[in-house]
C-alpha cells in the first residue's frame, strides 16, 4: 500500500488522516511530549498528528522507526536523533533550540516517552530552564497491559527491566516483594522463562499475566500462577514479540502462621538470602508483616551465630 507523499516544507504544516490532508494549527513554543502507537498505527491521536506536523523538529530515539510513522501520515517535519548513546552531546543543543523559541516534539520508538528512555533528562533540564513542557497523551504499553491482565489496577508499580543475571534479579525481586500493588515489568522473550522462575522462587505462586504483542494482530495474554507460567514457557520456548509481565500484589489478610512454621520458613530463607532479602521473601510468601518477619529473622540469625560460636569453643 502506497503512503501519501509528505507535504513540502514550504507549504503549511499538514498531515493525512482517513485519506484526507488536514492543515495543522500552529503550536506554542516549547517541548511537546507526544505518545505514539505501540504497534497499531491507527492508535495515534489527531492531536499527536497535528503536533508532529506543526513542530520545527521531531526528537526521536530511532529515526528509522519514526520516519515510517511520519511517512505513513504524510508528515514532513525533520527528525533529530536523541538516544542513550548521544544524549549527553545532543541535550545542550536541543535546549539551546528550545530557548530560542522553537517548537520541538519528543517521541519514543513506541508508546509514551520517558518510560524506559532518556527523555526524562531532557524534560528535567527544560523544566529547570523555564521552558514550557506539554504532554500530548496516548498509547502506553504499561497501561494497555494492566487493564487486560485481570490483576488489581488500583495500585501498581512499574519496574521496567529486571537485572539480566539471576542473582541480581532475585535480589531486586526480594526488594519489590512487599510492594502493595501489581508489579509491571518489561522482559525480553529469551529471558522470560528464567525471570518467571526467579519470580516464583522469591514471591511464591502469585498470580501473573504475560501480555505479548499488545495492539498487534497476534496480541495475546497468558494468565496463571508464576510457577505454572515458568514451566509453560520453559517447555514451549521463548515467545515472539514484545513482552509486558505483570505480577499480583502480596495477599491481604493472610492467616497467621504458628511460630514454628514461620521460623522454619525464615531459617530456610536465611540459607539462600541476606537477612534483609530473607525477610522480604518470607513476608511476600506468607503475607505476614515484613517488620515482624525481619525482627524474628534478626533473632534467629543471632541465635544461629551464638550456637555456632558455642560449638566451636
Amino acid at each position: 500500500m502506497a503512503h501519501p507523499e509528505p507535504s513540502s516544507p514550504s507549504l503549511p504544516a499538514s498531515f493525512v488522516a482517513f485519506g484526507l490532508r488536514a492543515e495543522a494549527e500552529p503550536i506554542a513554543p516549547g517541548l511537546h511530549v507526544v505518545a505514539t502507537p505501540i504497534g497499531n498505527l491507527r492508535d495515534i491521536t489527531l492531536r499527536a498528528l497535528a503536533t508532529l506536523a506543526a513542530a520545527d523538529a521531531v526528537i526521536a530515539e530511532d529515526t528509522r522507526v519514526s520516519r515510517n510513522l511520519l511517512a505513513h501520515y504524510g508528515i514532513a517535519t525533520p527528525l533529530v536523533a536523541y538516544h542513550e548513546h548521544n544524549a549527553e552531546q545532543m541535550r545542550p543543543l536541543l535546549l539551546a533550540r528550545l530557548q530560542k523559541g522553537e517548537r520541538l516534539a519528543l517521541i519514543s520508538d513506541a508508546g509514551t516517552p520517558l518510560v524506559s528512555d532518556p527523555g526524562f533528562k531532557l524534560v528535567g533540564e527544560a523544566v529547570a530552564a523555564g521552558i514550557p513542557v506539554t504532554s500530548a497523551p496516548g498509547p502506553s504499553a504499561v497501561l494497555a497491559a494492566l487493564v487486560i491482565a485481570g490483576l488489581p489496577t488500583d495500585r501498581f508499580f512499574f519496574e521496567g527491566f529486571l537485572p539480566a543475571k539471576s542473582g541480581a534479579r532475585r535480589a531486586r525481586i526480594a526488594e519489590l516483594a512487599s510492594i502493595p500493588g501489581t508489579l509491571v515489568l518489561f522482559e525480553s522473550a529469551r529471558r522470560l522463562a528464567e525471570t518467571l522462575a526467579d519470580l516464583a522462587a522469591v514471591l511464591g505462586p502469585r498470580q501473573a499475566a504475560v501480555a505479548r504483542e499488545l495492539t498487534k494482530h497476534y496480541e495475546s495474554v497468558r494468565r496463571g500462577a508464576l510457577d505454572v507460567l515458568a514451566a509453560d514457557y520453559e517447555r514451549d520456548g521463548p515467545p515472539k514479540g514484545e513482552i509486558v509481565l505483570l505480577v499480583a500484589p502480596p495477599g491481604e489478610d493472610a492467616p497467621a502462621l504458628d511460630g514454628a512454621a514461620l521460623d522454619d520458613k525464615i531459617r530456610a530463607a536465611l540459607q539462600k538470602f541476606s537477612l534483609k532479602d530473607a525477610a522480604s521473601v518470607v513476608s511476600a510468601d506468607t503475607g505476614q508483616s515484613r517488620r515482624k518477619v525481619y525482627a524474628r529473622a534478626l533473632e534467629l540469625s543471632g541465635e544461629s551465630r551464638a550456637k555456632g560460636q558455642g560449638e566451636s569453643e
